[in-house]
């Protein structure tokens, strides 16, 4: 497919609600996710962007300190970095008013230790963070915003936080079942109490299943029927084509490229083929400097290789720009 011109990508992102920009390190994701945003943005369609790459730029690049709440940068757009420290303490705080609620009080301390020395397990702040996005997910169209631009990390994190909500929802399926084996072993371990009340009572001897009571344990359940919905709802979102565009940005070098027809291939193996490819940072083909001309002339070659490795997709050129993109309103000229 031949190169179209940007406006054409604005065009075919309209109707959008969400989009991914994802692609290799240092290639422009964040620069374009933000034009993005700062386009939407400037024709009064109400946009949240959101970084979820742990090396954050995106306060640097739309010239905003930027938080782990959203950030009001103009009437139409909203911004926030994910910061995986906050909300894996979130996370994990949250697990354990869970367990308090049916835990035995002494067996608290080391759960506790349990769960610090947990946030530091491989997959804790990738869970935490995949459940933090679900959320904003699920929850944007609730807030009013007509797009959400999630600016994400190197092409590998962004691929398994894609994937991640049907695992998650599988796993979670798992503790829903051994919740479900465990009620009924309690309820057979309260019936068998239940007639040695009396005796007990006349003995003096405590109940050890009296301060259990059912509803504490069904507080555990719904916690994860919440989150198995989450999940679920993030899914469908991510798979609906009229809803989610996930956009791969690249450069016209050898390895970006590689790394994208990776990436093409692992979102096709999970039905979540890209809407579009961004090939940014082109040089003017014509140059008076030799070394610059030789560079553009590689970067044509490449170019050709691109479009006919990536043919069933529109590709769309981003060029060299003299001066750092930085700020709303160059940003959104950076797609004109």
């Amino acid at each position: 497919m031949a190169l179209q011109p940007l406006t054409v990508l604005v065009t075919q992102l309209a109707s959008q609600p969400i989009i991914f920009v994802g692609g290799k390190g240092g290639v422009g994701k964040t620069t374009t996710a933000a034009a993005l945003a700062s386009r939407f943005a400037g024709e009064n369609k109400k946009t949240l962007i959101i970084s979820t790459d742990p090396a954050h730029s995106l306060g640097d690049v739309l010239n905003v300190r930027l938080s782990n709440e959203r950030t009001a940068i103009t009437p139409y757009l909203d911004a926030l970095e994910l910061n995986p420290d906050v909300i894996v303490d979130a996370h994990f705080a949250q697990v354990e008013r869970t367990i308090s609620a049916y835990a035995n009080p002494d067996m608290m301390p080391k759960i506790r230790e349990h769960l610090r020395l947990s946030k530091s397990a491989p997959g804790a702040q990738e869970a935490a963070m995949l459940e933090s996005m679900c959320q904003h997910l699920v929850s944007a169209t609730d807030a009013g915003y007509e797009h959400i631009i999630f600016d994400t990390a190197p092409t590998g994190h962004t691929l398994r936080l894609l994937v991640l909500p049907e695992m998650m929802g599988a796993w979670t399926d798992g503790l829903l079942a051994q919740q479900r084996r465990q009620a009924k072993l309690r309820s057979v371990a309260t019936r068998l109490d239940s007639s040695k009340e009396d005796m007990s009572s006349k003995n003096n001897v405590a109940n050890p299943f009296a301060k259990h009571k059912p509803d504490r344990w069904e507080q555990a359940v719904s916690v994860l029927e919440k989150r198995k919905q989450l999940f679920r709802q993030a899914g469908l979102l991510l798979h609906d084509r009229k809803q989610t565009a996930i956009i791969l940005v690249m450069t016209a070098d050898v390895l970006p490229m590689a790394e994208t027809r990776r990436a093409i291939e692992q979102l096709e193996a999970s039905d979540l083929t890209p809407a579009a490819i961004i090939v940014n940072q082109l040089i003017t083909p014509t140059q008076t400097d030799t070394f610059w001309q030789q560079r553009a002339d590689r970067q044509q070659q490449l170019m050709r290789d691109i479009e006919q490795n990536f043919k069933k997709y529109p590709v769309y050129p981003i060029y060299l720009q003299q001066t750092d993109v930085r700020g709303v309103e160059a940003l959104s000229g950076l797609l004109a």
